[in-house]
């Protein structure tokens, strides 16, 4: 059986105008595509002649096309059956990849790649659902073993090509310009960027409303902007310096709108992924997830923090501790 093995001898050569074929799989989710992202823009920038070529889910496509640094994306269309799943895959053999890695790790995955044409197939140590027996090797899990933070485990990846596992170089969009309208200002402040969804309903906090009017309140006239792919009621924060953007906004519109921001403010989702990843000041919001493991990711370009729940209890976590922490952390920076 393959998999055995915990150590990965990578075969990689670095002699110059060589390319190299590299397939990505990671269909899902969002925040886990933007930590993958940020270990392909590693590779890429510490390898010559890299091309990377991506699995996604059709919902999460748009984004991973927009990334500069994945020049194909084959997509998965999760509920397209055997026949999609085969077309797609038939579409994937035509290329025949030097490396492919399984940064999912689950069934479905493992049944990705081992259709695929390539001599060195490569997946995680914690990968589950029997995915390994897929894999000519499996990359080492970091020294906190399962423990680790999501994004330190994919970084794993990097030695195969015998690079360190670090991050290196900024997570780049091609250009999609979002232009943010508030009515009758012309004035150009940062707003905040706020996202008051989650994909899952223990993860979503219910007190954006009201740290959104302690926010507009403040003496200092700021702009707040809500963000999300499904609308989300904001009846009473009523302000010129307030917009709803929920449900009126593309996945692809997500890196200009959160270029534009002062500071992004999110429940763990993967919105608050990519702000941190794109060196935007970032407040990650926390229930019962462990933010050790899943919050955002330190970025010496910005400042990240988390809020957690008491108990990991959303509903006890009230809009004014958020917001004297966002005050708190905003004067630090200022100073």
């Amino acid at each position: 059986m393959k998999g055995c093995s915990l150590v990965v001898k990578s075969r990689f050569s670095t002699l110059p105008f060589i390319m190299v074929e590299l397939l990505i799989i990671k269909p899902s989710s969002l925040g886990d595509i933007i930590h993958a992202l940020q270990v392909a823009t590693s590779l890429k920038s510490q390898l010559k002649g890299l091309r990377i070529s991506w699995i996604s889910r059709e919902v999460f496509a748009p984004i991973v096309e927009a990334s500069d640094v994945v020049d194909q994306v084959y997509i998965f269309e999760r509920n397209g059956g055997t026949k999609g799943f085969l077309r797609m895959m038939k579409e994937v053999r035509r290329t025949k990849f030097d490396y492919v890695f399984d940064m999912q790790g689950l069934l479905r995955t493992g049944l990705m790649i081992s259709r695929t044409r390539s001599d060195f197939k490569v997946g995680r140590s914690d990968s589950r659902e029997m995915s390994e027996m897929f894999y000519d090797e499996k990359v080492p899990l970091p020294e906190s073993g399962r423990r680790s933070h999501a994004l330190d485990i994919l970084l794993q990846f990097c030695p195969v090509f015998k690079v360190k596992p670090e991050l290196r170089g900024a997570l780049k969009f091609k250009s999609k310009d979002y232009e943010l309208k508030f009515e009758g200002h012309d004035d150009v402040v940062k707003p905040i960027v706020i996202f008051p969804d989650s994909r899952r309903a223990e993860k979503k906090w219910g007190a954006f409303r009201q740290l959104s009017k302690r926010l507009l309140a403040s003496p200092k006239k700021r702009r707040v902007v809500w963000v999300g792919n499904k609308f989300v009621t904001s009846r009473g924060v009523a302000s010129s310096r307030f917009l709803n953007l929920t449900g009126k906004t593309d996945i692809d519109d997500l890196p200009s709108l959160i270029q534009q921001a002062s500071w992004v403010i999110a429940n763990d989702s993967g919105p608050m992924h990519l702000a941190a990843a794109m060196g935007v000041n970032t407040i990650g919001i926390f229930g019962p997830t462990d933010p050790a493991l899943y919050g955002p990711y330190a970025n010496k370009t910005c400042h990240t923090e988390v809020i957690q729940a008491a108990a990991g209890n959303l509903k006890l976590l009230q809009a004014k501790v958020v917001y004297d922490r966002f005050m708190k952390a905003e004067k630090r920076l200022e100073h």
